[in-house]
């Protein structure tokens, strides 16, 4: 049986009726249905009941097009399976904030509860045509951008930047303001952090609500980055105050993120850096030396967790250098 649906609302958004189980889309597409739930549970879809009736023509195509990846010598299928679980992480966040701001509006417009399914399902009309248009331009130049800068590469590794920004008391301040005030917060911080990186030469990794992390090619842009994010934040009364931490070396990006030394002693650093203070690394210290735009200064000897003692700058902007 198919999973109740009384307001129409999966199928609105699904554009298309279900009419098959799981068993009937993996024949279809010829393979096993082990095998077909291990694709569907990288792309973030759970299990479901052998006679439910779930699936639409989409889902056979989706899961030919995966297979056919295999079978044509595109991709392995350990990596087709890393690419849909990255496809999956990724829509599934996108997914999350549409429908929430679909929400936002129907609140504001004033649309009570028991109406709320027959205004959801004209909202679909609406916006998916263009919701779908927009993601595959989005998509296809990000795309575009991360193949280029890949192409470039000689190794998976490269030496970046990594910045980490966190607003202090984050915590016990989200306990003191209203759930709307929160998000209004929250909204505030990822929208201007990510204007600021983005628009400083830097590339937003994440953001997880209260910090944000980013990569730069350059030492100097990140430095202008950080700086920036603190300068931006401050001018907001209702923001909590802002730290960095500043780290340079060989970074490994994977599916979207990013690992190594640096990002650990960004984040590091940025736990231990005062309000409204950037703390850079000794490595990125040296890479600023004779930067006249920013002025270094080294503090006491710190015990940074999981990598020993070392001395890191405090980083600010040079009066003569100020932009």
């Amino acid at each position: 049986m198919a999973r109740e649906d009384p307001d129409g609302l999966t199928e609105a958004f699904l554009r298309e009726p279900r009419r098959y189980t799981s068993h009937q889309v993996a024949d279809m597409a010829g393979v096993p249905v082990y095998r077909a739930r291990r694709f569907w549970r990288a792309l973030g879809f759970a299990n479901v009941a052998d006679d439910a009736v779930e699936f639409t023509d989409s889902d056979v195509e989706a899961l030919r097009t995966l297979l056919g990846m295999v079978s044509d010598g595109v991709y392995d299928e350990e990596h087709v399976l890393l690419m849909a679980r990255s496809l999956g992480r990724a829509t599934a966040r996108l997914a999350e904030s549409q429908a929430e701001l679909g929400a936002d509006a129907l609140d504001q417009a004033g649309v009570p509860l028991s109406e709320r399914p027959r205004a959801w399902r004209r909202r679909a009309d609406r916006v998916m045509p263009d919701l779908a248009r927009l993601l595959v331009y989005a998509w296809r130049r990000q795309l575009a951008a991360s193949a280029h800068r890949l192409a470039e590469q000689e190794t998976s590794a490269v030496r970046l930047t990594v910045g980490f920004a966190d607003l202090v008391g984050f915590t016990r301040l989200s306990r003191q303001i209203t759930e709307t005030e929160l998000a209004g917060l929250v909204d505030r911080f990822e929208g201007r952090s990510a204007d600021v990186v983005t628009s400083g030469g830097g590339r937003i990794v994440k953001t997880l609500g209260d910090s944000v992390l980013f990569v730069s090619g350059k030492a100097h842009e990140a430095a202008e980055i950080g700086l920036r994010l603190i300068e931006t934040h401050a001018k907001d009364k209702g923001m909590p105050q802002l730290r960095v931490g500043l780290a340079v070396g060989p970074v490994l990006g994977r599916m979207g993120d990013v690992f190594g030394t640096p990002v650990n002693l960004a984040s590091r650093l940025t736990a231990l850096a005062y309000p409204d203070t950037i703390l850079a690394g000794p490595e990125m210290a040296e890479e600023l030396e004779g930067d006249r735009a920013f002025e270094l200064r080294p503090v006491s000897r710190l015990s940074v967790r999981g990598l020993g003692e070392l001395v890191p700058f405090t980083l600010s902007r040079q009066m003569d250098g100020a932009t």
